[in-house]
């Protein structure tokens, strides 16, 4: 599904060059739920919006099915994130004005789909345990509402992969596990491929395998480097 090969990011250049990814070599398995995981710096973002083609390397390979993603024109860039991406992130980001229903509908109308949309989306947003919530401003529900209303209109274009980056950070004990336990059922009951940043140990729980990074490179739980980009499950 995805494939990383000596992948690198530098931000600036000379001496103020900062090296945020040093050599990542990574595979991700279709239907597979992985956490990136590790300290603040160590590369976790960065890694994860190169992945979803929000950022570009400055080196390497990067591969998603069989398909070679820096190759890719800008305006394929944008087709392929719309189509085979869906992404959340800790700023629910949903838009004001419009109702729970129409913010999840916004991304398939961006690819011309007009047929059944608010179907689907109605569909999806009883599967995140919103279907009473759908004419309901962003205003009007909690926070973890909103973001399980985020992860609806993340899997409206019925995405590849599903990205998601601290996707927890802006809610509360209970939220979270409400928002973990969607993720893991999305995973294990409709094969959904989930790649996760977080800080949280207790994540772990929830995820086929963690990847660790320190200081831009692929680590063991202990933070000793490891060169075969992967890392034992959780």
């Amino acid at each position: 599904m995805i494939e990383v090969i000596d992948l690198h990011k530098t931000y600036g250049r000379g001496t103020a060059a900062t090296r945020a990814l040093n050599g990542i070599n990574l595979s991700v398995r279709p239907g597979e739920f992985v956490a990136i995981m590790g300290r603040s710096g160590s590369g976790k973002s960065t890694l994860l919006h190169i992945l979803g083609l929000l950022d570009s390397p400055t080196r390497g390979q990067f591969f998603v099915q069989g398909r070679d993603m820096l190759k890719l024109t800008e305006t394929e860039r944008s087709r392929f994130r719309l189509e085979e991406f869906g992404y959340v992130f800790q700023e629910y980001s949903l838009l004001p004005g419009m109702s729970i229903l129409e913010n999840v509908c916004v991304p398939a109308i961006g690819l011309g789909k007009g047929n059944n949309i608010r179907k689907r989306a109605t569909d999806l947003l009883q599967v995140v345990g919103l279907g009473e919530r759908l004419k309901h401003q962003p205003g009007e529900v909690s926070g973890g509402e909103q973001q399980r209303a985020a992860i609806a209109r993340a899997l409206i274009n019925r995405p590849a992969i599903l990205f998601a980056d601290e996707p927890t950070a802006s809610l509360d004990v209970t939220s979270s596990r409400v928002v973990l336990e969607l993720f893991r059922k999305l995973n294990k009951e409709l094969g959904q491929t989930i790649v996760m940043v977080t800080h949280e140990p207790d994540d772990r729980q929830y995820v086929d395998r963690v990847v660790w990074l320190k200081d831009g490179l692929i680590a063991t739980e202990d933070g000793h480097p490891r060169f075969d980009g992967v890392s034992d499950a959780a």
